[in-house]
């Protein structure tokens, strides 16, 4: 919604489309419980025509990439934050976060792959506060690209100030790396044992994202219970559900 898009600075013109087409729809469906909210508290639509399919995951084909071409040591830890590079993202938090964890361990890298509004001022601010030289942008990156970076990481931070839902955790479960992810997002909602922040939290941001990269007991734990989660939720399910939603919708017709 414009809402995630935006937060309070919304659009008014798109804000109107958006809430003309939900109020023309007979049946709306929302990626998760935390959209459904939104749709209804802030665009007025009755909970009744508003229903949840959770998004899912595919497993893709992995490929391996060295550390040869990135500047990265091989005894560097990699943490990374792969998607957007917008306000509703939350780039900064991912940033001072670094910065902190860097207080305390020094064999670390973060890697920030995407694009978007906010790419200048991020790298500005990573030098601003001292940690340029440990932030790697790569811009945007697909298909296996996407896949090489996830099987280059040890763990994935999303610290997203609104996420409808967020298919990059379930990506980066799918390639056995733990996540770390904000509870202002949907995807909290089907991830049980996913370690959840606030996404302005930074200081707890930087202990989990320590925790982690410390104790592998912890990393391993993660890996088993995350990869055991995103087995049930894949695509094949989220289309049935949405198939079901349509036939109840041409019956009542």
């Amino acid at each position: 919604t414009e809402f995630d898009r935006s937060g309070e600075h919304v659009n008014q013109m798109i804000y109107d489309i958006e809430r003309q087409g939900m109020q023309r729809a007979d049946k709306i469906i929302a990626v998760s419980h935390f959209t459904r909210s939104i749709i209804i508290s802030r665009y007025g639509i009755s909970g009744d025509k508003v229903e949840v399919v959770h998004n899912g995951v595919e497993r893709n084909g992995n490929g391996d990439w060295t550390l040869a071409d990135t500047g990265i040591r091989s005894d560097e830890k990699i943490v990374l934050f792969l998607g957007r590079i917008t306000m509703q993202k939350g780039p900064e938090y991912f940033l001072y976060a670094a910065r902190k964890v860097l207080e305390l361990m020094s064999n670390v890298k973060f890697v920030m792959a995407g694009s978007g509004d906010m790419m200048h001022r991020a790298v500005e601010l990573a030098a601003e506060l001292g940690i340029g030289h440990k932030v790697l942008f790569t811009g945007f990156l697909r298909g296996h690209d996407v896949q090489k970076i996830y099987k280059m990481a040890d763990l994935y931070v999303m610290p997203s100030v609104s996420e409808p839902f967020g298919i990059a955790p379930l990506e980066a479960l799918d390639n056995d790396v733990p996540v770390i992810i904000s509870k202002q997002s949907g995807v909290s909602e089907v991830l049980i044992h996913a370690l959840k922040v606030d996404f302005w939290d930074v200081d707890e941001i930087a202990n989990k994202v320590v925790a982690v990269l410390k104790y592998p007991p912890l990393q391993m734990t993660l890996k088993q219970h995350g990869n055991f989660e995103v087995r049930r939720l894949r695509w094949k399910d989220s289309a049935e559900k949405c198939a079901r939603i349509y036939e109840e919708m041409l019956v009542a017709v």
